[in-house]
């Protein structure tokens, strides 16, 4: 398999990146030379650096599972460090388990690499409780609540979400709710020109070859199997492609988790990502198409949150992943046994057959049934409720189950 191979690069008298900036950052994330010849480029003022307007190349260019942004070794690395213990499980099982934790995190760190101003325990009262922070703009609140509600259609959609337009175009349609002029915008690719600040990038204007160019994006993205660097193609294709009036970067971010919560991975919530250094990244995909340094920002900032679940997993306890799968399952036939007011004899019938009529496949039956039987064993007045239990229905439950009901 081939590299993907960049624009050449081009230094004219640069001026140098400051230097505390500078040693700041590279403590925080490790950066290939490339990356430090492409931020030298970088900070050279504007009418010093080259204007650049879409390169169809970079896209055409693009062998799905030939062309590589990230090494064979980069690839295994991050699925070493990337995958817990849900084998076999159903898309977003994972992110299911970790909503809570992601929404905040995934949420208040992209909103915050687009310059929101919401700390993180403004966004924690704000997702959990409603309130928007006091002497913060409506925009900002916004920004994050839509953020929110994307993560959770991408988690609750597991099953159908995908490189595809319904995907994107919702996707995009969510995060941009509210904060574009145009009502009629969000979810709908670009038809008008649009600047990039900052930088001598002029994207595509012809709305015929920007819907030719998302589909082709699309296209390719489905077709990479691997999920890291699936995650990686979108990060770079979609926001140099500018298919939508805003909000490109946030749709890349969130799109990148597509193939995580497909797989039950571990997430990317860009976790002290710095956002100069992301910046300049997505610069110099724009103006330089070349992939270094934000493939540099990828890799750490994937690595930053595989081990922020990897904590959040060991504080919530490793699940039982046959328990999960049958949750619902569990909660509906432990239920109608109290509410039944079974004895043993009747409840042990009752699973028996409820499995064979309920869906649980033959192999799983046996352990179905011995964890029930375990579960409602161990029911307690401390722990029925879970079960949406009335304390009438277990204590009456209690009597006949304890062979104390009275004639």
């Amino acid at each position: 398999a081939a590299e993907a191979e960049p624009r050449a690069l081009a230094v004219e008298k640069p001026a140098a990146v400051p230097a505390a900036a500078e040693k700041t950052e590279e403590a925080v994330v490790p950066l290939s030379p490339a990356s430090h010849e492409m931020r030298v480029y970088l900070s050279q003022p504007l009418n010093a650096r080259k204007l650049v307007g879409y390169n169809r190349e970079f896209l055409d260019s693009y062998r799905p599972n030939e062309t590589l942004y990230l090494s064979e070794e980069q690839r295994a690395h991050l699925a070493q460090i990337g995958k817990p213990n849900f084998d076999d499980q159903a898309a977003g099982t994972y992110a299911k388990q970790i909503l809570n934790r992601l929404l905040i995190d995934l949420s208040w760190n992209s909103s915050r690499l687009e310059g929101n101003t919401y700390s993180l325990l403004d966004t924690t009262r704000l997702i959990e409780l409603g309130e928007a922070a006091e002497g913060r703009g409506r925009l900002e609140a916004q920004m994050i609540v839509n953020h929110k509600d994307a993560i959770e259609f991408l988690v609750n959609d597991a099953e159908a979400i995908g490189f595809n337009r319904y995907t994107i175009l919702n996707l995009h349609g969510i995060l941009a709710q509210n904060l574009l002029p145009d009502p009629g915008a969000p979810g709908r690719l670009r038809r008008m020109g649009v600047g990039i600040g900052k930088s001598t990038f002029h994207p595509l204007e012809l709305p015929q070859l920007i819907e030719e160019c998302f589909n082709e994006v699309l296209e390719k993205a489905a077709t990479i199997k691997d999920p890291f660097e699936q995650a990686l193609f979108a990060m770079v294709q979609l926001p140099y492609l500018q298919p939508f009036d805003d909000v490109n970067k946030r749709v890349s971010r969130l799109s990148a988790n597509i193939p995580f919560i497909n797989r039950n991975l571990s997430p990317l919530s860009f976790i002290d990502v710095p956002r100069a250094i992301y910046m300049d990244a997505i610069l110099g995909v724009y103006e330089l198409n070349k992939i270094d340094l934000l493939r540099d920002v990828f890799v750490w900032a994937y690595e930053r949150s595989a081990a922020r679940y990897a904590a959040v997993r060991q504080s919530l306890g490793e699940p039982d992943p046959f328990r999960f799968k049958h949750k619902a399952a569990l909660q509906q036939i432990v239920g109608e046994v109290v509410r039944g007011r079974m004895d043993r004899k009747a409840a042990a019938a009752y699973i028996t057959a409820w499995v064979e009529k309920n869906g649980i496949s033959e192999v799983d039956r046996e352990k179905f049934r011995d964890m029930a039987e375990s579960e409602l064993v161990s029911l307690h007045e401390g722990n029925f409720a879970r079960y949406h239990i009335r304390p009438s229905e277990f204590e009456g439950w209690q009597q006949v189950w304890r062979g104390r009901k009275k004639s």
